[in-house]
């Protein structure tokens, strides 16, 4: 069936001061709107079409060349947004507690210390030269989580070929400017240090234990 645009698991300004009502609406709404209305677009009429996103993305040598880029970039982008949303919280919902349990031991065993992990996870949101992802994947050839960046609407579900790396991505933050400039302008790092207050960890130690 064709893609849909998820309902957001609270409301618009459930993650505020750190992002602002407005953008969340805009963003969720008519962003990632518009994403899942131009993959649906390019994928009719299509044996991808009823497949699930994850599955779309990861078969983008298989779509048609006159295809490939508008699902590259639009199912990319509603693969990555439905993930962004589950992974923030309300300081009420989870939101800003640190990682635990396994989810916590798999970051020190591949960064030495979660301030580390969150250090080197910077720099990856804010050595993105323009628009594009950070992540926090989990590798299974390698068995660890590493860090990464990608361009546009790319994820690591492309594969390395496309995407530069590879592996399940367990915690995304996009660093587009739609995704901050209501509030911060041209602010990014002051953005990315406000997102930590809003991570939920529980959820991003969910995604990690069904990675594995």
């Amino acid at each position: 069936m064709p893609f849909t645009l998820p309902t957001l698991p609270y409301a618009f300004g459930a993650l505020e001061p750190t992002i602002d009502a407005q953008t969340m609406e805009i963003h969720s709404q008519k962003h990632h709107g518009a994403y899942v209305a131009n993959a649906n677009k390019a994928l009719e009429g299509t044996r991808w079409a009823d497949q699930s996103p994850e599955a779309v993305i990861k078969a983008l040598g298989e779509i048609p060349d006159d295809k490939r880029t508008a699902v590259r970039n639009n199912a990319g982008g509603h693969v990555n947004h439905s993930l962004f949303w589950t992974v923030m919280a309300p300081g009420d919902g989870g939101g800003g507690v640190e990682p635990s349990g396994a989810l916590s031991d798999a970051i020190k065993d591949s960064f030495s210390t979660v301030q580390q992990f969150k250090e080197q996870f910077t720099a990856a949101a804010m050595g993105r030269f323009g628009s594009g992802w950070a992540w926090l994947i989990y590798h299974p050839g390698e068995k660890k989580l590493i860090i990464a960046s990608t361009a546009n609407q790319d994820n690591p579900l492309m594969g390395k070929a496309v995407a530069g790396c590879e592996g399940v991505p367990i915690l995304g933050l996009d660093v587009w400017e739609h995704a901050y400039y209501l509030k911060y302008q041209n602010r990014r790092a002051e953005y990315v240090a406000a997102w930590w207050g809003v991570v939920n960890w529980g959820v991003v130690g969910q995604l990690y234990a069904k990675a594995r």
